[in-house]
């Protein structure tokens, strides 16, 4: 029978540090209240777009690979904050690496996508259309966030990462995997600004107003990733006590506690990030699970799962069976362009934009009517 083992994967963090503190200056919040309610220290903000940030974390994870880009057959790239959506992400970073004629899509689940592509490259592999994948969790929120709502504003930062599958004999990749979603609770995470429905509205496009129920997404986010992981480990006739580490949607630490509590996972196997990061969207899982090999989390043949969930409201849970190899076969030496501004700088920047609009009429009571 063929897998899908993950031979390859790399990251890729923006330098640029936006901490609670930075945060205070502009909005009214301090630490201790956006660490009591999240967890979140700092998050990372780009100087750069979405596609140059998952360039970079491709090259390094075809690189740990020991794989050349013109080798895969598939790119799935997960985000919700395209640079474009015609052309979509996944065309620009098969030009970049040299993987013509590879198919490459784009996938929207929000904080899921990485782990719903995972899916879409593992079903292909297992049933042979193709033999080698590259999947990317990638997202740029800073450009689309709105500044000066403190409730999302201090929950958010940017980042990229990436993994390489290959067709194998072995029985490693993902053994199992539950994909669901609460549409009918959908309109509880939304982000007016964004899409089609504001075209020709006279509404500037990423000037954006954030409809967010904390509590509710939280009961969803837990029941969501909870029941993915019982499902699934159910599927495989297997307990919580078998599972090496978790490693799990980074959105709040809170969030993170109760799923382990309600699965029956000491936090001592649970990875967790979200301090130094925040939520990075689609970029969350994968940016974790490459961390959590660099720290020795992950040895030969562990047994992961990976829950998440996102907007929509997507949830999911996959069980995966780490190879025998743990580090890198080579490293790359594509590098971000070099940055000169702090993360407040670049903050600045964006209000400074949503201001122009403002004056230029472009985004007076940009959802009146929508």
């Amino acid at each position: 029978m063929t897998h899908a083992a993950i031979t390859g994967w790399g990251k890729c963090l923006p330098p640029a540090v936006l901490t609670n503190q930075d945060l205070s200056t502009i909005l009214d919040t301090d630490d201790e209240w956006v660490v009591s309610r999240t967890g979140i220290r700092e998050r990372r903000i780009s100087h750069v777009g979405l596609e140059e940030l998952a360039y970079v974390a491709s090259m390094r994870a075809l690189a740990a690979a020991g794989v050349e880009g013109s080798s895969i057959d598939l790119i799935v790239f997960g985000t919700c904050s395209h640079d474009d959506q015609v052309p979509n992400m996944a065309s620009g970073i098969q030009a970049r690496i040299g993987a013509q004629p590879a198919a490459a899509l784009d996938i929207n689940t929000a904080c899921t996508s990485f782990l719903y592509g995972l899916s879409i490259a593992n079903a292909l592999i297992r049933t042979g259309v193709v033999r080698r994948a590259l999947v990317i969790g990638a997202e740029l929120i800073s450009p689309f966030m709105d500044w000066t709502d403190r409730d999302v504003a201090v929950l958010f930062g940017d980042g990229a990462a990436a993994v390489v599958l290959e067709a194998t004999d072995k029985e490693e990749g993902v053994l199992a995997e539950k994909l669901g979603c609460f549409g009918e609770s959908r309109d509880i995470l939304c982000v007016q600004g964004m899409g089609g429905r504001y075209a020709n509205h006279g509404v500037l496009y990423g000037v954006t107003r954030w409809q967010f129920e904390g509590q509710e997404i939280f009961k969803k986010a837990v029941a969501g990733m909870s029941g993915a992981c019982q499902d699934t480990l159910a599927r495989l006739n297997l307990k919580p006590d078998d599972i090496d580490l978790v490693v799990p949607h980074q959105a709040n630490l809170r969030i993170i506690e109760a799923v382990a509590r309600k699965t029956h996972v000491p936090m001592e196997r649970v990875f967790v990030n979200i301090h130094r990061y925040g939520n990075m969207s689609a970029a969350t899982v994968a940016i974790a699970l490459c961390e959590a090999i660099e720290e020795g989390r992950v040895g030969a043949g562990s047994l992961l799962m990976l829950p998440g969930f996102g907007g929509g409201l997507s949830y999911s849970a996959h069980v995966v069976r780490w190879g025998n190899r743990t580090t890198a076969l080579r490293t790359s030496d594509i590098e971000l362009p070099p940055n000169e501004r702090c993360a407040l700088e670049l903050i600045q920047d964006c209000l400074r934009r949503k201001t122009q609009a403002s004056e230029r009429g472009t985004a007076k009571q940009p959802f009146a009517g929508l």
